[in-house]
């Protein structure tokens, strides 16, 4: 197993599909954090069932299974020993941690479990906090759309991604920043948490839609590019084995360009869905209450001399 953050100089197994299944590493703060937070989930979930309330399985799978168990694999599977070593591999961690955990995490709705398990004052305390100045600004659509699409430039074209390669501390704060970035994203489009911050469907779908030109024009620069980001320290690896690092790079750029169209894509075709979901809920409201002054009228038109 390699150290926590492999670094030039160490002895480093060639990334087969053998070490992709065996190279695990130990991330202790993320894991612990992540455990944390899976646990209270967990707890939240079993005291609402205690009490005779119900809560969707979907959702719990959702949050636990998908949602930190993604966040899991990028962080502490070969994905977390390579990372530093295969910026292909750190892309692939990218997406996870910024696209596919927050994604799914949202899906669970903890904010709805949390309002309906806490006890008073904490509830209270998370209520002020949902509807703070701060929450508002924060969690407007176009802020975290903001942040989506022009952090991964920043992140990539500047000394940002190579101080983070250099620094365990910087390494951790960056995929705590993926992960922060993703959910002021994904969670006030989805709605299913009561957030601020939510939208009318077409704003959300318009904004989605958004998204996927500018992961394609990212992934399109990596890949056209022929000078190495971070090279100092890719190349002072020295690896023997393939991909060579300019190789690594243009493989890098497609996997961002294709799981951010992808994942996009499918959410889409969610917020969709949701979109027509609501239009049926509305219509059969509609439906009802004409039915109901259909009958008033009908009676009133009885009860006349």
């Amino acid at each position: 197993m390699l150290p926590t953050h492999a670094q030039p100089g160490d002895q480093i197994e060639p990334f087969t599909p053998a070490r992709l299944l065996t190279a695990w590493t130990f991330e202790p703060v993320l894991l612990i954090a992540i455990l944390v937070v899976g646990a209270l989930y967990l707890y939240g979930v079993h005291r609402l069932r205690k009490r005779g309330d119900s809560w969707s399985r979907a959702r719990t799978f959702a949050f636990c299974g998908v949602g930190l168990g993604s966040a899991v694999i990028a962080t502490q599977s070969a994905l977390g020993t390579y990372d530093t070593v295969l910026i292909s591999v750190h892309m692939v961690q990218h997406m996870i941690l910024s696209m596919l955990t927050p994604l799914a995490c949202a899906l669970g709705a903890p904010v709805t479990l949390a309002l309906r398990t806490l006890p008073l004052k904490p509830r209270g305390w998370l209520l002020y906090l949902l509807h703070s100045r701060f929450a508002k600004i924060i969690c407007f659509p176009l802020v975290g759309f903001v942040f989506f699409i022009l952090s991964p430039w920043v992140l990539y074209f500047s000394g940002w991604y190579d101080a983070s390669l250099r620094s365990t501390v910087l390494h951790d704060l960056l995929h705590v920043h993926f992960l922060a970035v993703g959910a002021l994203f994904f969670w006030p489009l989805l709605g299913l948490d009561p957030v601020p911050g939510r939208v009318i469907y077409p704003f959300r779908l318009i904004l989605t839609f958004l998204t996927l030109p500018f992961h394609a024009f990212l992934g399109i620069t990596i890949m056209s590019s022929t000078k190495l980001i971070a090279e100092d320290w890719y190349t002072a690896f020295g690896r023997s084995w393939p991909p060579s690092p300019l190789d690594d790079q243009y493989l890098a750029g497609g996997l961002l360009w294709g799981s951010g169209d992808i994942v996009g894509l499918v959410f889409f075709g969610v917020l969709f869905v949701q979109w027509v979901q609501q239009s049926q809920r509305e219509a059969k409201r509609e439906d009802r209450r004409l039915d109901r002054l259909e009958e008033q009228a009908r009676r009133a038109g009885q009860t006349k001399p």
